[in-house]
C-alpha cells in the first residue's frame, strides 16, 4: 500500500476516535458552578451542633424571700442548711426589748438537690414541734435570650405536729397538714425580680365547738386558699432590699387570718444568704402562716426576724 494511502487511513481513524472521546472527556470534567462548589460534589448535610439553652441567673438569692419560698432550685448535688428565726412582737417596747426577749419561733432545715430542677428537704419548727418535709420542682426556667419569659416552680410541704395529744388529736392523721404552691417569677432587670404565687393549705384536723343543737361544728375550714407577691431589688451583687405580702382568700366562720406584710434587707454571697426583716407573721411553716396568723399589721404589730442559708456545691 502506498504511503499516502496509509496516512489517509490513520487520519480517518484519529478523527473517529476524537469524535467519540472528546464528548466523554467533557462529561467527566468538573465544571465549577457560581457557588464555588464543583458540580456533582457531595454536600455536607451534617446538622450544626445544638446551641445550649441559657437561663436567667440569680432571679433570687436562694430559697426564701422572708416568709415565702422562691422559684429558685439550686444545681444538682447542692446541700443547704437554713435557720429561720422570728422574735416576739415589738409592741411591748422595752419591757421585753421590743420582742427580742419574748418567746421566739425557730425552724431548722436541711435541703438537698438529688437531680437538676428538684430539691427535697426536712425541717423542725418550735411551734407545735412541727416536723415537715418539702419538695420543690422547677417546671419552667426563664430564658436569658428568648425562651420562656418567666420561671415556674411548684412547692409542696407536709407537716406533722409532734406535741403530746392532750385531747387535741383523736387519730394520728389529725396531726398532719399540707401546703401546695405554684410560683411564677420574672427577673425583670439585672437588679429587680418579682414573683406571684397561689397556694392551698389543708389541715386534716381543725378545732371545733359545740353548737346550740349539740353538734360539733368546725371553727374554720379544712382547705384555705391564699395569694402572695414578693420582690427583690439588688443595689449590688451582694446587697439589696426585699419585700413580701401574703393575702388569705378563704373566709372562715371565726379566726380569719390576717394578711402578712414583710420587708427587709438581704446580704448574699455564692454560698450564703442572710436576710433580716420586719414581718407580721411568726408561723414560719407556710400553711400555719396562711391559716392561723393573728398578728395584725394594721395595729402596728410587727416582729423582727432573720433567715440564714448556707449552701455547699458539689
Amino acid at each position: 500500500m502506498k504511503l499516502s494511502k496509509i496516512k489517509g487511513v490513520l487520519r480517518s481513524c484519529l478523527l473517529v476516535v476524537a469524535a467519540y472521546t472528546l464528548p466523554l472527556y467533557g462529561s467527566l470534567a468538573q465544571n465549577v458552578n457560581p457557588t464555588g462548589k464543583a458540580d456533582g460534589a457531595v454536600e455536607d448535610t451534617t446538622a450544626p451542633a445544638p446551641v445550649k439553652k441559657a437561663f436567667a441567673k440569680n432571679t433570687f438569692g436562694g430559697n426564701f424571700i422572708i416568709d415565702n419560698q422562691t422559684v429558685m432550685v439550686p444545681p444538682k448535688n447542692t446541700l443547704e442548711f437554713s435557720i429561720q428565726h422570728r422574735f416576739g412582737i415589738v409592741n411591748n417596747g422595752y419591757q421585753d426589748f421590743y420582742g427580742m426577749f419574748a418567746p421566739a419561733n425557730i425552724r431548722l432545715g436541711i435541703n438537698y438537690a438529688p437531680i437538676n430542677n428538684l430539691q427535697i428537704g426536712i425541717g423542725i419548727c418550735k411551734i407545735d414541734m412541727l416536723v415537715d418535709g418539702t419538695v420543690k420542682y422547677a417546671l419552667v426556667k426563664q430564658g436569658a435570650t428568648g425562651g420562656s419569659p418567666v420561671s415556674v416552680t411548684v412547692f409542696e410541704d407536709m407537716a406533722v405536729s409532734t406535741i403530746k395529744a392532750a385531747g387535741n388529736f383523736v387519730n394520728n392523721s389529725d396531726r398532719v397538714s399540707y401546703f401546695t404552691q405554684l410560683m411564677i417569677a420574672r427577673k425583670v432587670t439585672k437588679h429587680f425580680s418579682v414573683q406571684v404565687a397561689g397556694s392551698l393549705s389543708y389541715f386534716n384536723n381543725i378545732a371545733g365547738y359545740v353548737a346550740a343543737d349539740g353538734t360539733i361544728q368546725p371553727t374554720m375550714k379544712n382547705s384555705n386558699f391564699s395569694f402572695s407577691a414578693l420582690g427583690r431589688y439588688m443595689f449590688t451583687d451582694g446587697f439589696g432590699i426585699i419585700a413580701n405580702y401574703d393575702q388569705p382568700l378563704t373566709q372562715n366562720t371565726t379566726n380569719n387570718p390576717h394578711p402578712n406584710v414583710s420587708f427587709g434587707i438581704e446580704l448574699s454571697t455564692t454560698g450564703h444568704t442572710f436576710q433580716i426583716f420586719a414581718s407580721s407573721c411568726n408561723g414560719i411553716v407556710p400553711q400555719y402562716n396562711n391559716v392561723f396568723n393573728q398578728v395584725d399589721f394594721t395595729k402596728g404589730q410587727f416582729l423582727i426576724g432573720f433567715n440564714i442559708t448556707r449552701r455547699w456545691y458539689h
